[in-house]
């Protein structure tokens, strides 16, 4: 028997976690000098988050250590169960390095006990769609084997598309250099970015001006689009342009099922406020 795992960067909202007995592995983030862990939006503010960030705060996020993996193990193991931990990608935090450092050590501890673990090479919701799906199956009973076969075709096909308003945050987090963040800035160019394949975030397009480039993210999602599973839309403290995307999406595709979720302030820390994001179920990422 195994508990199901993931952490606070898949941005399930806190009901679907509650609702589903997901256990959360909390990714922390400081902002005015104060360490912070993600409640899911439970009691968040967000506004509040993206306010400081215009005007002026420095948000940080960093990696747990060996311990804290310990420290979310080692219950379930000294209960004679095992781990399935559901995460996002391992291209994008040197935090699972210390996670197979703590499961190392725990394994000499512990052999007949099980740590299985599924990179979604994804992040945000676009790996809480894997997670949410996979925790469904999970809660109804079914195994390990049958959840880690539905995730390896499923996760592989949810696409992760998103608009910043700011090059600094990209700039900042090494993604762009600074002579690009700068040209773009003073253009108005605002890149499209994307979840590869392999789990890294990379320029897809841009667009001249936010609504060009939302504009131009609902194209691509009209190539890439397989239906089936609901549309989730998110924003960084953006409602209008979060709400132009809805639009635009339900005008090119009937019936659709759209959820809106704010960006949480650990994957906010790196887009920036403004930001606005689709992701969905698709073709090919």
């Amino acid at each position: 028997m195994s508990v199901f795992f993931t952490d606070t960067d898949c941005e399930l909202w806190w009901t679907d976690v509650e609702d589903l007995g997901i256990n959360i592995i909390k990714m922390p983030y400081t902002i005015d000098g104060e360490e912070h862990f993600y409640d899911m939006g439970k009691e968040t503010d967000f506004d509040k988050f993206y306010s400081r960030i215009k005007q002026g705060a420095m948000p940080i996020t960093s990696a747990l250590n060996p311990q804290d993996y310990i420290d979310y193990f080692e219950p379930v193991f000294q209960k004679g169960e095992d781990v399935f931990y559901v995460h996002f990608s391992d291209n994008l935090s040197g935090t699972f390095k210390h996670m197979q450092v703590a499961i190392n050590e725990l394994k000499e501890k512990y052999p007949e006990r099980k740590v299985i673990t599924f990179n979604t090479k994804s992040i945000c919701v676009g790996a809480g769609m894997s997670v949410y799906y996979a925790a469904k199956m999970h809660k109804e009973g079914k195994s390990d084997e049958e959840i880690l076969k539905f995730l390896e075709s499923f996760a592989p096909k949810v696409a992760t598309y998103f608009v910043v308003d700011s090059l600094a945050h990209l700039r900042r987090g090494g993604r762009i250099s600074a002579l690009s963040a700068t040209m773009g800035s003073l253009l108005n160019i605002k890149p499209i970015l994307r979840v590869s394949a392999d789990g890294k975030i990379e320029k897809y397009s841009t667009g001249k001006g936010m609504r060009k480039a939302l504009h131009s993210m609902v194209e691509l999602m009209k190539e890439k689009f397989e239906p089936g599973y609901p549309v989730y839309i998110l924003d960084a403290v953006n409602k209008e342009s979060a709400d132009y995307v809805e639009e635009e999406i339900k005008q090119n595709f009937a019936n659709v099922e759209i959820k809106r979720l704010p960006i949480g302030p650990v994957i906010g820390t790196h887009c920036g406020p403004g930001t606005v994001g689709i992701i969905f179920y698709a073709k090919e990422r």
